[in-house]
């Protein structure tokens, strides 16, 4: 049934109990919302038209339709009741300016607060690409977003400067984020100004890591004091160092890789600081070049009969599939908006927690179906699992009022 022009009013219900958002309620339930949105602060003294669990799901819902106005993004949240009740109520839904000063009230620390609070490694015992001699392969990697060029984005935010030496046309956010290989579940991330290193982000997320963890990283990650913080945590570390870094040798092991000790390569008390043991494995890759790039791989795990280097080497390949995450968040979730739509630095980062939301509600979505099937969740279209997402909140199939 088409829906008409008129709006039946909505009597003596909140309007937190008729947005339906699908998915985003499965994986982000209406309790956690509110619990979230207390512990920052953010709970509403005074009834209000858009109280503070419904913007936070118009934060993520914003990312799983990235290319719609506020308006048109409120709308899908909405259309789930209208459809379930077969058209025969609809809403009124608010102004621009209404659903802007409720996102400013709520910020971007409920959002930040919601992923950290729900997101978690996906990966059964038995999904493919996620495990390597008991330990969960997750890789950590950075990317940077561009956000409207305003004066408060680009006094917070700055500019890179571009290869001519010119400065960039927009401002950038810096992200940084731990993504499980197996499902490219992301389960952590710090996000800052495009001033601040990938170096020092990832110093936030290294202790955090976890033991049972085989942390990958590409070259550009290594420095021996990020190193032995994250090693520190009990994660085990592999990770891509330069050829031209030099470990002290200590022995050879049966399967060619060998053992040796690092120090820091800086600073005036490196040669007092204590040397650590770490494993270095050397390989190319025969790819028919005349002259393959050579890979200096270092890792915590010390004995080969744990993991032997050719696994080590294979594992390391998984390290690319952060690059398709950022992918997914950057092409496909994102869509041809290049630019995020928020215009003060507090909402940029308010979106960029809602985007991280509904792409783990969408890996959900995909590890879910995988584990049902027993299939890889690598071989799941991340834009079908995007259609059905977008589908499920516009039919409604879960309340945030339900428990």
């Amino acid at each position: 049934m088409p829906r008409s022009g008129w709006k039946k009013p909505v009597s003596g219900r909140r309007l937190s109990d008729l947005v339906s958002v699908g998915l985003l309620t499965r994986v982000f339930p209406a309790d956690v919302v509110d619990e979230v949105v207390a512990a920052a602060g953010r709970t509403e003294r005074r009834h209000r038209a858009l109280p503070a669990r419904v913007t936070a799901y118009f934060s993520i819902g914003m990312a799983l339709y990235a290319e719609g106005s506020y308006e048109d993004v409120f709308a899908q949240l909405t259309d789930g009741l209208s459809w379930s009740s077969g058209w025969a109520e609809s809403f009124v839904p608010p102004s621009k300016s209404a659903i802007f000063q409720a996102r400013s009230r709520l910020g971007a620390e409920p959002v930040r607060g919601l992923f950290f609070r729900v997101a978690r490694p996906l990966a059964g015992p038995g999904t493919p690409g996620s495990w390597l001699a008991g330990r969960r392969l997750v890789a950590i990697d950075g990317t940077c977003l561009d956000v409207p060029d305003t004066p408060a984005n680009a006094e917070h935010f700055s500019r890179p400067a571009s290869s001519r030496g010119e400065q960039s046309a927009f401002p950038q956010a810096r992200l940084v984020a731990l993504a499980e290989c197996g499902t490219h579940a992301v389960i952590d991330a710090e996000t800052g100004p495009c001033a601040v290193s990938e170096i020092e982000l990832a110093r936030e997320l290294a202790g955090r890591l976890k033991p049972g963890m085989l942390v990958l990283a590409d070259r550009g990650f290594y420095g021996f004091r990020l190193w032995g913080q994250a090693a520190g945590t009990g994660a085990d570390l592999l990770w891509r160092v330069k050829t031209n870094l030099r470990p002290r040798y200590l022995e050879t092991l049966s399967d060619g890789s060998w053992l040796a000790t690092i120090r820091p390569t800086s600073g005036t008390d490196r040669a007092k600081t204590e040397p650590l043991t770490v494993r270095v494995i050397d390989y190319t890759i025969d790819d028919g070049r005349e002259n393959p790039e050579e890979y200096r791989l270092l890792t915590t795990i010390l004995d080969p009969a744990e993991a032997g280097a050719a696994d080590l080497a294979a594992a390391y390949a998984q390290r690319w599939e952060i690059e398709s995450v950022f992918d997914e968040l950057k092409t496909h979730q994102r869509g041809p908006r290049a630019v995020l739509r928020s215009k003060s630095p507090d909402l940029v980062n308010q979106e960029i927690w809602g985007h991280l939301c509904c792409h783990y509600a969408i890996r959900t979505l995909m590890a879910d179906t995988a584990a049902r099937g027993g299939h890889d969740p690598d071989r799941i279209s991340f834009t079908a699992a995007l259609r059905i997402a977008r589908r499920s909140t516009a039919q409604g199939a879960f309340s945030p009022s339900a428990p």
